[in-house]
């Protein structure tokens, strides 16, 4: 092999290690916040996953590949990240503007502070704590387009002033309820594989921190999500058991020096 497709062949290998998993229009990453780095994400029988360390904060990273609003419903453990709601699709989340990419560290407390993500034990984790544990060690997303609504287009000023008076006349319609929240995508994250060696990881209910966030509008252009993607995480230990990294692949070691963090040599520093 020459130099030119080894040197090919290692940014591939670097990029491979903190590739997302991919949307069609939101792309998401799982951060282990103690070192920065991304997650490195294991395919395994057509799911994705990643390996937590124990008592690591961590956070969610969306990134919008779209020229459009998108709203992303974000739930980890089958729990609504924002209410605490066992997790629907129609409920409540957050809205990224046009290539906008945003970090998810924590359970929204209020509109300035979070409660850390921290993986931890299943039993410690912040949905078997309130009595929801049948969907621990799942990260999902559940992803809406905005719906556009296009002005009238009217032939004349005569149309134009007849429907302005119609609109006037007509009688105030009470809002529509909005839809009830079904289970429907918390069920179909329930698939489990046969238990560990060890107890499974789940995320926690960290410390407080500050974290402010803006209310804002959104119309979906449908009841249902244009996309939903999930990630699944584990101990390393476990993921090994569960034969979903092979066992002769090296541990990574997230926050350890690296002899090679870079691809080319840079210019030396100006005089």
């Amino acid at each position: 092999m020459s130099l030119h497709h080894r040197l090919l062949a290692l940014i591939a290998l670097v990029f491979a290690a903190g590739a997302a998993q991919a949307g069609r229009l939101v792309d998401l990453h799982v951060v282990d916040r103690e070192s920065g780095a991304n997650l490195q994400q294991y395919p395994h029988r057509g799911e994705t996953f990643v390996a937590g360390a124990p008592g690591h904060r961590y956070a969610v990273r969306l990134v919008n590949r779209s020229n459009e609003r998108v709203l992303a419903v974000l739930s980890v453990d089958g729990v609504n990240a924002i209410s605490g709601q066992t997790a629907a699709t129609q409920q409540t989340g957050y809205v990224l503007d046009p290539y906008e990419s945003t970090e998810v560290a924590g359970w929204r407390k209020n509109m300035n502070e979070i409660a850390a993500f921290e993986f931890t034990t299943l039993s410690e984790s912040y949905a078997a704590q309130t009595g929801r544990p049948g969907n621990v060690g799942v990260i999902g997303l559940a992803v809406f387009r905005e719906r556009v609504v296009r002005p009238p287009v009217y032939r004349n000023k005569v149309d134009k002033g007849r429907a302005e008076g119609e609109a006037k006349r007509a009688p105030e319609m009470p809002a529509a309820a909005p839809p009830a929240p079904t289970g429907g995508a918390a069920d179909s994250m329930a698939r489990r594989e046969s238990a560990p060696v060890q107890e499974s990881l789940g995320t926690g209910h960290g410390d407080r921190e500050d974290s402010n966030a803006t209310y804002t509008s959104f119309q979906r252009a449908s009841d249902k999500p244009y996309e939903v993607v999930a990630v699944r995480y584990d101990s390393y230990r476990n993921l090994v058991a569960r034969g979903v990294i092979p066992r002769n692949r090296p541990h990574p070691r997230p926050g350890q020096p690296d002899p090679f963090p870079g691809n080319f040599t840079p210019d030396p520093p100006r005089r």
